[in-house]
């Protein structure tokens, strides 16, 4: 049976899902200044460089890095870009986004043969009724075709996991660095295929200080440092144990809308977080508490 997870990886874990939560407001603003699929391009061009300068390649496949490129960079944050351009809103994009974790597990079950334990189950249950409560609360501004964008970027996300699991142990800052350098140039080609260069040319152009410190943001914090940690925690625990923490992405970004965008949160938003939160805490605390279970050991 695999070791519970590490207080100091949940709270490395907690730190990539809150500025993961924290960025539908980043995205949201920088949305104002760029299209979506040029926004996408320029953040994967802002991980490759200049980072590219001081990490070689990994030791793994080309085929691995493009599939995980594919399915993270034109996938996830493509489809996702694309959809939070005035098709659904930010807080409903960081709650329908968070699919991933069934999707992640679905996935492993298949293809990795994990298996998913009772007690995780429960923790699923807990949460994703704190998702339901959000999802029937909803303000109406979102559309179809917008949910079902961000449904596809959430499955993307998952396979992402799978893919980065099946890298093996290698590192992951360079992991995320070299597949950047592919999810860069054909995010480029979809923008200049569907939102034209003159789009594009004058976005550029006219974006200022702080749009180009959203895109730095994008692909500096959310993208080396977030997806290269949470890659790195995926091939040290299953992903039933570690899929679940990224629920808490819709709190973060519930609690910064409301910081930021002066969003209320009235009792039900609240209702939502307490059980997201219980959630969370049965898939963390149960190992520790069953009888028998050793405490924590050396490190892996």
């Amino acid at each position: 049976m695999a070791d519970p997870l590490r207080l100091r990886h949940f709270l490395l874990a907690l730190a990539v899902v809150a500025i993961w939560g924290t960025n539908f407001v980043v995205i949201k603003n920088a949305l104002d200044h760029f299209p979506p699929l040029l926004f996408a391009s320029l953040r994967y061009g802002f991980a490759f460089l200049p980072a590219v300068f001081f990490l070689p390649r990994p030791a793994v496949s080309w085929r691995n890095l493009t599939l995980y490129a594919l399915l993270i960079g034109v996938g996830q944050f493509g489809l996702l870009y694309l959809a939070m351009d005035g098709r659904i809103s930010p807080g409903l994009a960081s709650l329908v986004i968070q699919t991933q974790v069934f999707f992640t597990i679905g996935i492993a079950m298949v293809l990795v043969h994990e298996r998913v334990q009772g007690f995780q189950w429960v923790s699923l249950l807990l949460a994703a009724s704190g998702i339901a409560v959000i999802g029937l609360h909803t303000d109406g501004t979102t559309t179809v075709a917008g949910v079902l964008m961000v449904l596809l970027s959430a499955l993307s996300w998952a396979g992402g996991n799978i893919a980065s699991v099946r890298a093996g142990k290698v590192n992951m800052l360079a992991y995320v660095v070299w597949s950047s350098a592919i999810s860069a140039p054909i995010l480029l080609v979809l923008s200049l295929s569907f939102e034209g260069w003159e789009v594009i040319r004058n976005s550029v152009s006219q974006a200022g200080a702080a749009a180009w410190m959203a895109v730095a943001w994008q692909g500096w914090v959310t993208t080396l440092f977030g997806f290269s940690v949470w890659a790195w925690l995926l091939g040290r625990y299953p992903t039933a144990t570690i899929s679940p923490v990224a629920l808490l992405v819709p709190v973060f970004g519930m609690l910064a809308s409301a910081w930021l965008l002066g969003e209320k949160l009235p009792a039900w938003k609240l209702i939502a977080a307490a059980l997201v939160m219980s959630g969370l805490v049965v898939n963390l605390s149960w190992p520790l508490l069953r009888p028998g279970r050793p405490a924590e050991g050396s490190s892996r």
